[in-house]
């Protein structure tokens, strides 16, 4: 039995695939199709610049770093003066005052307390009204516009730290500063190119002198164990004017001892009490 002719859709358009079958093999191909290579990639961190990394290698970046943080802690130091306690006498004495109630009365009675006439407070030695904090402060040493506040024994070793921490950050930026300068150059174009820069090199060079000038004042003070108050005004005071010298200094080490760290520990008034038997006792023996 012979089978019917299979029907397909060459033999129905015969023509169709005999044109199709002359076209060339790579026009048949899709030119538009991307590639997997061009398809979008996973997001990843674009590389690290080839300067930054040979300045990170070399350490370079440890310097800016550490600048920052200088300029940090200044600012932190800053806040901190401006912002505590500076040692203000309580106008209504607390229970842990009572104690130096004895301490007072081993004042000699050549040199009595005084009473401040605003607070209406007995004053403990060094202690001084300040009329812009309205307050008595204990080892008054003056009162500062730029923070606000008094300096006094509470703040004022902070108040030291800050003057030296701000006067290294003010050297270094006039370091980078000058460092930026160029002076070869004609007038003109030297003075559009580096004239801003000179005028902040001016600028930091003046604040540098009297950051300078004001720490190094305080370091004397300190070594000296005495207070800008007390310096100035030593003929004003009464317990001053008995004595032909400081009759708080107990030397070098003691006062920077004293003055950072608390050490020895004692008030003023017991200090005053101990330098005052010890004269007598030396004219005795003479």
């Amino acid at each position: 039995m012979q089978w019917p002719h299979q029907t397909t859709p060459r033999t129905l358009f015969p023509d169709l695939y005999s044109a199709r079958d002359t076209l060339p093999t790579s026009s048949c191909t899709p030119t538009n199709t991307p590639s997997y290579s061009a398809w979008p990639q996973p997001h990843s961190p674009p590389p690290a610049s080839p300067a930054l990394r040979q300045w990170e290698e070399q350490g370079e970046l440890l310097l800016p770093l550490i600048f920052l943080l200088l300029v940090l802690g200044s600012l932190l130091l800053y806040l901190a003066v401006s912002l505590m306690d500076p040692g203000y006498v309580n106008v209504q004495p607390q229970p842990q005052e009572e104690a130096k109630e004895e301490q007072t009365a081993m004042v000699p009675q050549t040199i009595p307390l005084r009473r401040c006439r605003y607070c209406l407070v007995l004053q403990p030695l060094r202690a001084r009204h300040c009329r812009e904090c309205r307050r008595c402060v204990r080892r008054y040493d003056h009162h500062c516009p730029w923070m606000e506040n008094c300096v006094g024994e509470r703040n004022h070793p902070l108040f030291v730290a800050y003057l030296a921490l701000q006067l290294v950050v003010l050297l270094w930026g006039l370091y980078l500063a000058w460092s930026g300068l160029r002076f070869f150059q004609p007038w003109g174009l030297w003075l559009r190119s580096s004239g801003l820069l000179f005028a902040t090199f001016l600028l930091l060079s003046l604040f540098s002198l009297v950051a300078g000038l004001l720490l190094a004042s305080h370091l004397y003070l300190v070594a000296s164990n005495t207070t800008t108050w007390e310096f100035i005004s030593s003929h004003r005071i009464a317990y001053l004017r008995q004595r032909p010298g400081n009759p708080f200094d107990r030397g070098l080490i003691r006062n920077l001892a004293h003055f950072f760290c608390g050490w020895p520990s004692g008030s003023w008034e017991t200090l005053w009490a101990e330098e005052e038997e010890e004269e007598e006792g030396s004219s005795q023996a003479v």
